[in-house]
């Protein structure tokens, strides 16, 4: 039976009706209109789901819609503010961390949640939080490369504050 849940997307809440078993994935693809969570494997595994749930990498084909009500969501579409990209999606553009770009809203944001945790990671540090995020490609040296670019930019911004 469907009922109605107030979802905390990008900041802005929004009510939707669902059932029980519908995956936070689907709601945010097919009733919110949010295409940029993609679907990969369906169970977990590839890490192409990632939202970001009270600032926490999760996977959002795993995750029921009901399960989300009243945590802060953030998706890929969330993430630049005021027109200007991320840190993070920047040093991914400067490195070229993408080839064909299913993975790099998943990896975007579970990037985001290891900067927030650990401002400059090494890189098994990197290897170790990032595993699980599987990119078909295979631009994992670029990936590292972004993320350690991406420390550096939040880093000096930090001081410029």
């Amino acid at each position: 039976m469907a009922t109605e849940i107030e979802l905390d997307i990008n900041g802005k809440r929004r009510a939707i009706h669902t059932e029980p078993d519908t995956t936070l994935l689907s709601a945010l693809r097919d009733q919110l209109d949010l295409t940029g969570t993609k679907y990969g494997c369906g169970e977990g595994q590839c890490a192409a789901c990632t939202v970001l749930m009270d600032g926490s990498p999760r996977r959002s084909c795993l995750t029921r819609a009901t399960t989300a009500a009243g945590k802060k969501i953030v998706t890929i579409e969330g993430v630049a503010q005021n027109g200007r990209l991320h840190p993070v999606q920047q040093a991914f553009l400067e490195e070229q961390a993408f080839q064909c770009g299913y993975c790099t809203p998943g990896m975007i944001l579970t990037a985001l949640a290891l900067l927030k945790s650990n401002p400059d990671p090494s890189d098994d540090e990197i290897a170790q939080f990032m595993e699980g995020n599987i990119c078909r490609c295979g631009t994992y040296p670029r990936i590292v490369a972004a993320i350690h670019r991406a420390a550096r930019m939040m880093r000096s911004s930090a001081h410029e504050s």
